[in-house]
């Protein structure tokens, strides 16, 4: 049937600040829908607390309410706006339970306001997991022997029942939150009251664990008319016993045999269909035994998912955006593929290619963890690879990662222990799959391999190959003694320039120059949702190694690369992807061609439609280097990106690659710290004292010069990674040692570290006549939290005018002296009313978005014009709007590491952020948090 005519105005509920297993997918999955919506002339207002996101821009929706999301502001809302309609499925469990909660209250039937998209009846069955139980066996399909426990006697009698191993499931929990598995008796009464605490109804099921089963999810669309279409089929490379979230996946699912397919297929649409009356989303999780292919129901989400972006941007598939037509009376065969623009979406797409997704963990932020994985998602964010075997996908996913690897393993990061392989293998890893490698490399037997890690023979398979190749190339003096033929195979299994030299012990480039002298290139592949049957109108790339290339740089066109921030971790995160999609939109605006390279599927900027060209790529060197050959632009943007895009800079300038806005050799001054403290000190501007060492006895000998407490830190890091406050000679020999372990070609810098000064920032655009301050924030919390750790206040609220004065001037001073040409944010220290420069970083900042959100002005799209020399700052018309103070909220999440040590420090720890609005300082909300500025840790 046609649309509901009679919905003219929708409240998208969006999910908050991010947190580990609720992140950027979800602010992916509301923009979409808010754009779709948009597109049929429906009013979209949104509620969300998070200022880092684009679903929270203005360009999103007609009204956006930062506010908590809490029954109260939805009814503030549904007060001052007429809504017909509210859909909750886009912001995950968030908003679901905020939408059951506000229903629950009456709210939403006093403003004659329906839910769209989602039946609660659905949810309440999929979430309830005794009645989810029951449902399954009706319907013929098959379970895991469980009960359900509301106590702690009832969760100990079902452990008599089923016997161990075990697995608990708290109901209504998002991301594993308290559940795991329980291998021996000894350890069921902690992992029982943990499970019944951690959720809201004190429910848990009590369930067989069939560890080492194969996991597969599918991920369908199902509209009023009960059409059903299995968008994509997942498979887990990791076995049962590791949260999805945390697990490498795979599609299309490599290891079916057909008739465990067409099975899955069946029971799934079964499962769907018998879900209540609903259009949208939804996504199935199942476990096959790897022995018999039986297959068990494990649960059902009757919304977007956190997997529903993956699976979009791995076929091209908006499902978003079809979901929200669908929740407003669209029929499937009435909707277009968004893709070829003339087939209906009515249709399973097909891949001619393989996907990857590898998760991104940051277990070093969490000092004291268990890094072991398991039921409860650990994972901070994922990449996504696309290549045309499995193999090739798997390498580029490991080059996506941001973590120094080249590939899958040849880059001189083996292990060699046999030993200590084997253990990481039985005791899964964020590094498990390196390991697989290594223990493969060394000799031991597939079948050792199987039995410890549960992962399928074929994918074993698979890896061993490539140790097999490796062998080959060792046997090789030079690159010149690699033949076209063989060098093709190598390339067409993902191996990169630097694995091949690592192998071969020569310079990269040695390779590099071999490799184009035989004419061995990329080439670019469409996604194009059926494997090139129809004629695809969105440009959508992603590079392999075949003979013809589907990317014909449009010709007679000027075109700016930018370069994206690669997977999410602490201290970059959502906030960068706000940043590039403003960076892309100024870029149209000025006429050029706006090309995106990045590897992370849960953002907005890797929407297929957002950039006028999209490489789903990783933002690794020799990937880059190949799309800057083809496209020839006009320059590259790398402010827009965090540290990941700024690292790339010197790159660019060695290759003559123009780099748009700030040049290399002023980056470099304002981020290798020795330089730039020199420069503080030409421009007799205070900073902290200081030294450079390269060792440890120089770090000691500078640590009695500038005097403890002293702050350790290495240049060109982001989030303060391996940043320490030390006290004494031992602690800095350690820290020291640590940060040369892992950074063996950084220099450390000894700041003298002042002790009860307050912190503040600023952050402003230079274009090299006028700097314009977008804001000034102040910490609440002292100097030595990382600033991303910080409550802070926008305007200041207790510094002097004097202190405010002499930080603009500071600023102004060194936005000139570092030439930038765009964005500056500089971080200071204020002691008995003197100003001290701590930092400068040339780039968007982490809290760039939070002013723009906070005075309600486009900060990036100006600056992205001023970089590319299109506008100047006063061509623009700024005018800030806040009444009272705007509030950043950091929010962690320490929930899922209960062991860690939680004490903040100069390294950052938190997840996200959320935004509070309040009128004057009596505000409970800020006389709360400024008498327990720690407050957040406990929620």
């Amino acid at each position: 049937m046609p649309r509901d005519n009679s919905i003219k105005s929708v409240l998208i509920i969006g999910s908050g600040p991010i947190i580990i297993g609720q992140a950027c997918e979800f602010d992916y999955s509301g923009s979409q829908a808010s754009r779709s919506l948009r597109e049929e002339g429906i009013e979209v207002s949104l509620i969300n607390s998070n200022p880092a996101t684009i679903m929270t821009d203005p360009v999103t929706a007609d009204h956006i309410y930062l506010k908590p999301l809490t029954p109260e502001s939805i009814e503030e809302i549904l007060e001052e706006r007429q809504i017909d309609a509210v859909l909750p499925t886009m912001g995950g469990q968030t908003a679901l339970n905020l939408a059951i909660e506000t229903g629950k209250l009456g709210i939403w039937e006093k403003y004659g306001v329906r839910m769209i998209g989602v039946d609660l009846e659905a949810i309440e069955l999929a979430e309830n997991r005794e009645d989810f139980k029951q449902h399954v066996i009706k319907l013929g399909q098959h379970v895991a022997p469980s009960f359900i426990a509301n106590s702690f006697l009832e969760g100990k009698e079902a452990a008599q029942k089923i016997g161990y191993p075990l697995v608990i499931r708290p109901s209504y929990t998002l991301g594993g939150t308290g559940g795991g598995f329980v291998m021996h008796k000894e350890e069921f009464d902690e992992a029982l009251r943990r499970g019944l605490n951690a959720s809201p109804t004190h429910e848990v099921l009590v369930e067989k664990a069939v560890l080492g089963w194969k996991e597969f999810e599918l991920e369908l669309l199902r509209d009023s008319n009960d059409n059903v279409v299995i968008i994509c089929t997942v498979e887990n490379l990791d076995p049962m016993g590791i949260h999805t979230g945390d697990s490498i996946t795979v599609a299309p699912a490599m290891t079916l045999s057909d008739t465990a397919y067409q099975q899955m297929r069946n029971d799934a649409i079964q499962l769907m269909r018998s879900m209540g009356n609903f259009a949208g989303g939804c996504n199935v999780q199942f476990a096959q035994d790897p022995v018999t292919e039986k297959l068990i129901c494990i649960e059902i989400n009757p919304r977007v998912s956190r997997s529903s972006a993956l699976a979009s941007k791995a076929t091209g598939y908006p499902i978003a955006k079809i979901a929200a037509k669908l929740a407003i009376g669209y029929n499937l065969d009435e909707l277009k593929n968004q893709i070829t623009k003339t087939t209906s979406a009515l249709f399973e797409p097909t891949l001619d290619y393989v996907i990857v997704k590898m998760p991104r963990w940051n277990f070093e932020k969490f000092h004291g963890s268990d890094p072991v994985l398991g039921l409860q998602m650990k994972s901070v964010g994922e990449v996504m690879a696309i290549g045309r075997n499995f193999l090739e996908a798997m390498q580029k996913a490991c080059q996506s990662q941001e973590n120094n690897r080249s590939g899958l393993g040849a880059d001189k990061k083996e292990w060699i222990r046999t030993e200590d392989i084997l253990t990481r293998l039985e005791r899964a890893g964020d590094d498990r799959i390196y390991r697989v490698k290594d223990a493969l490399r060394l000799g031991v037997p597939l079948n050792t391999v199987q039995k410890l890690t549960k992962i399928d023979p074929w994918f074993l398979k698979q890896i061993k190959r490539l140790v097999k190749i490796e062998e080959r190339i060792q046997r090789l003096n030079v690159p010149e003694d690699i033949s076209e033929e063989f060098l093709r195979e190598i390339k067409e299994l993902g191996y990169s320039d630097a694995q091949i030299a690592w192998l071969m012990r020569v310079g990269e480039d040695q390779v590099t120059n071999h490799r184009k002298s035989l004419n061995v290139r990329r080439t670019y592949k469409m996604v194009d949702t059926c494997a090139a049957e129809f004629e695809a109108q969105t440009p959508y790339f992603y590079s392999t190694f075949d003979k013809e290339n589907e990317s014909i740089p449009t010709p007679d066109k000027k075109k700016i690369i930018v370069l994206g921030s690669g997977p999410n971790r602490i201290g970059q995160g959502i906030e960068f992807d706000y940043c590039c999609v403003h960076g892309l939109m100024a870029i149209k605006e000025a006429g050029y061609e706006a090309i995106m390279i990045n590897c992370n599927p849960e953002t907005v900027s890797t929407d297929f439609d957002i950039a006028d060209k999209l490489y789903f790529e990783p933002v690794f060197w020799e990937h880059i280097e190949e799309i800057i050959e083809l496209e020839q632009p006009e320059g590259v943007i790398v402010q827009l990106g965090g540290q990941t895009a700024l690292k790339l800079a010197e790159k660019f300038k060695e290759r003559g690659i123009k780099i748009i806005g700030t040049q290399f050799d002023d980056m470099d001054l304002a981020e290798d710290r020795g330089r730039f403290s020199d420069l503080l000190k030409d421009l007799n501007i205070p900073y902290p004292e200081y030294g450079v060492a390269d060792d440890a006895d120089q770090a000691i000998e500078i640590a009695a010069r500038v005097t403890y407490p002293v702050l350790v830190r290495p240049s060109y890091v982001l989030g303060g990674q391996r940043m320490k406050i030390v006290i004494n000679d031992e602690e800095l020999e350690k820290q020291v040692l640590t940060i040369f372990k892992h950074m063996p070609d950084n220099k450390v810098l000894i700041d003298q570290f002042l002790e009860r000064a307050k912190e503040a920032e600023i952050d402003a655009i230079y274009d090299g006549e006028q700097v314009h301050v977008m804001g000034i924030m102040e910490h609440i919390e002292p100097a030595g939290i990382h600033s991303g750790d910080s409550s802070a206040m926008l305007p200041t609220y207790s510094l002097s005018h004097k202190a405010i004065e002499t930080m603009v001037i500071y600023t102004e001073k060194l936005a000139k002296a570092l030439n930038i040409r765009g964005l500056i944010n500089i971080q200071f220290a204020i002691k008995d009313d003197h100003v001290y420069v701590i930092e400068a970083n040339p780039r968007a900042s982490r809290t760039t978005p939070f002013i723009a959100k906070a005075y309600q002005v486009p900060f990036l799209r100006i600056a992205t014009h001023v970089m590319m020399g299109t506008k100047k700052i006063k061509d623009f018309e700024i005018d800030k709007k806040l009444e009272g103070y705007a509030i950043k909220v950091p929010v962690f999440s320490f929930d899922k590491f209960p062991n860690v040590d939680k004490q903040l420090g100069p390294e950052m720890k938190s997840t996200g952020e959320a935004i509070r609005f309040i009128k004057d300082l009596k505000d409970p909300f800020f006389r709360e948090l400024d008498r327990n500025r720690s407050m957040y840790l406990t929620n």
